[in-house]
Formats: C-alpha cells, structure tokens, sequence
C-alpha cells in the first residue's frame, strides 16, 4: 500500500498497476473512496458515488468550466495549442453539455441508429472469418494485431466510407491522441498527440470535402445529409464527431476483444460456457465488460461545490469517475465482484461505456463486434493457448494489451 500519512493515495504509476490495478483500486473504494489525486484532479471510486457523478446533469464536460489555471498539464496543452495552430474547443458529443450535447445526439444518433448497427452483422462476421483463416494458417498468432485491432478499425473505416489508403494513417494519429485522456502524459506524449491532432483535422476536412463532392450510401454521407428541422452539422462539428468514431470507436473496442480473449483463456469454465451455449453471448459480452473495464475513467467538472460522502469537491475540478472499480465493487456487485461470470444476474447494469446522458453512442456497435469476435475465436480455436507473457499498452484510461501471441494448431 503507498501512504501519505496513513491514508492510501491513487498511483496508477505504481508498479505492477498496469497488468492488474484491481488490487490497488479495492484499496482506494476500502480507504480513501473519495480524493484529490496527486495529479490535480479528483477521484471517486465506489459504484454509488460513480454512477451518481455519471448521472448528474449538474454537471459538465466541457472544458471551458474547469478552473485549471495552476495546472501544469492545461499550462502545457495551451502552449500546444498555440504552438500547432489548432482549436482547443471540441465539439464532440463526449466533450459538450447540454442543450448543445442533446442538439449534437439527436443529429449523430439519425445516421446512427439500431437497425444501421445490426445490418453490420453479416460484414463483421465475414471480417471475422478472415482474419481466424489467417491465424489458422499461421498456427500462432497475435491477436492484437490480427484481430482485435485491425476488426473495429476496418469496420468503422468501411462505415465512414473512408479510403483505405487512410487507414494506417489514422491508426498512428488515434494511438498517439488517446494519451490525452491519461490522468498522466508526459511532454513528449503530449506533444505527439497534438501533432497527430493537427494531423488529423486536416486529413478528416479534406475527406469530407471530397465526400460532399461524392456521396455514397456510408455513416460519413449520412452525417453531411442529417437533418433536424432544418438543423445541420457545422464543418467542425462533422469533423469533429468523426474524429471521436475513430477513437472512442475503435480504441475501446480493440481493448474488449484483446483482454476480453485473454481472460476467457484463462478461464477454462467460463470459455467452455460460451462455446458451448451461443445463448449466452449478450449477457458474456457484457460481463466481460463489465470485469475488464476498457475505458477505465471517465470525467466530469463540478459546476458548483459538490459533496460526496462528506468530502467537498470544490467547483471547477475536474472529477475522475473510475469506472473500473465501481465494475469491481462487492457493495453492488455481492462477494463475487472479481469474479468472472458470463451467466452474472444483471451483468448489463456495469458503467463501461458511461451512464445518464453521455451513455455512449457506439455501445451497440461495440457489444456487436465483442460479441462476434470472441465468441468466434473461442468455437474456432477450443484449445488456444497463451505464448509467453502477454504485453500491456501502458494507457491508465484505455487499459488494454499490446499483443498477446497465442497457439491455435
């Protein structure tokens, strides 16, 4: 246990955090539930005080309302900002209040709804399908980079209509902007990801320019098209919801396969549970889920002095919600908390893709390609081993494996 007079602190630096941060997070929900991290920000741990932030509508995620001034980390994204000449003001539906947020997913959710989703199912399969051929071929495989990564990007991309001359691009750009959402990120992180943001930007304008020019039945044309009464999207605000599809869209997902496989090969019950009764896929989707956490926080600014369990948070801070340890905490979840169940009673009521209003938009399109992936992986490849030790990616927020090589012969 790290101590600062007595009184355990959050340190996702903490070595062996990354491979496993469970034990370390039961000691936060246990003895400090609610704290000013070292980093600057404040943390709730317990699934009460979490699922009550998330739900909140008092609340913001809207930079704008954060009181940051002393922060080393926005004194630094500002001389970003200013050194690569790109807006810091994102209109995303993950980074916008209401009436704005309620105007912007009211739009974004009429090119994306349930019936566009499922229609997916047959090509996702098929991508599935070709890439279990190829590790089968092969004999041994990472899965990573065979299928959890190159499978929710692939499907996102074909979505958008997007080149796939673009799609490495991209794939290195996400990689280095995702950083930005670590409580942690170093100078050079943070600078790569602001070179990738302006990058970005850049490329996804001139594909919409030439998407208005030559529309096509994809999610990108929809959006160009959406409209409300005679509202539309605004050039930014196009931009910048296509943006949040390839990193909220694809990041989180490539966590859920590649985790979510590795747990289930070392869960030999579970994994013969799933593979043996495809009726329950849904509810094993969402156990994993809820057991591996792929976005492991998720923040709000308070708006106005807000107490929780006594302890005030004073208005302006930033408040990290760690979805990860309310996924894990016995007060809701009963004794079996860390433990992975794929038939768990009321597995869907876990907070990984948010809760309230900022629920997330992609999360049936994510469960879809979990669902498929995994459970495909499991009925091709019964006796899949592990090879060596898996490698983490080393995010605090979008916690997942780097590679994980496994036998399938």
């Amino acid at each position: 246990m790290t101590v600062t007079d007595s009184v355990p602190f959050f340190n996702p630096l903490e070595p062996g955090y990354i491979a496993d941060p469970y034990p370390h997070l039961a000691e936060m929900r246990d003895h400090a539930p609610v704290q000013q991290t070292l980093a600057g920000p404040w943390a709730v741990f317990r699934h009460a005080d979490v699922f009550r932030v998330l739900r909140d509508p008092t609340l913001s995620v809207d930079d704008a309302n954060a009181d940051i001034d002393d922060s080393e980390r926005a004194a630094l994204f500002d001389d970003l900002v200013a050194e690569f000449g790109i807006s810091d003001d994102n209109h995303s539906i993950l980074n916008t209040d209401p009436p704005d947020h309620t105007r912007l997913r009211r739009l974004v959710s009429k090119a994306f709804t349930p019936r566009a989703i499922e229609a997916l199912r047959p090509r996702i399969q098929q991508l599935v399908d070709a890439a279990l051929d190829r590790m089968a071929r092969t004999g041994r495989a990472d899965v990573v980079d065979e299928l959890a990564f190159p499978l929710p990007f692939d499907v996102i991309s074909e979505m958008l209509g997007m080149p796939e001359a673009d799609k490495d691009l991209i794939r290195d750009w996400s990689g280095a902007m995702v950083k930005t959402l670590d409580p942690i990120i170093s100078e050079a992180e943070a600078r790569a990801a602001f070179a990738a943001a302006r990058q970005m930007d850049q490329h996804i304008d001139q594909v919409i320019e030439w998407k208005r020019a030559n529309p096509s039945d994809d999610l990108l044309t929809a959006l160009i098209d959406v409209e409300d009464d005679g509202d539309r999207l605004s050039a930014i605000e196009l931009r910048d919801q296509v943006v949040l599809l390839f990193i909220a869209g694809h990041e989180t997902t490539v966590n859920l396969i590649g985790t979510g496989i590795h747990v289930l090969l070392g869960e030999p019950e579970q994994r013969e549970r799933w593979r043996c009764d495809p009726s329950v896929e849904a509810n094993a989707v969402d156990e994993l889920l809820r057991y591996i956490a792929p976005v492991q926080f998720s923040r709000r600014i308070a708006t106005a002095d807000l107490e929780i369990d006594g302890v005030v948070i004073p208005e302006g801070s930033f408040v990290l919600t760690c979805l990860a340890s309310a996924n894990r905490d016995p007060a809701f979840w009963g004794p079996s908390a860390d433990r992975l169940q794929l038939d768990r009673e009321g597995a869907g009521q876990h907070v990984s893709f948010g809760s309230g209003a900022h629920y997330c938009l992609g999360a049936s399109l994510a469960k879809l390609e979990g669902q498929l992936a995994i459970g495909s992986f499991i009925r091709r490849f019964p006796d899949a081993t592990v090879v060596g030790e898996p490698e983490w990616n080393g995010r605090i927020n979008l916690r997942g494996l780097e590679t994980l090589i496994v036998d399938v012969a």
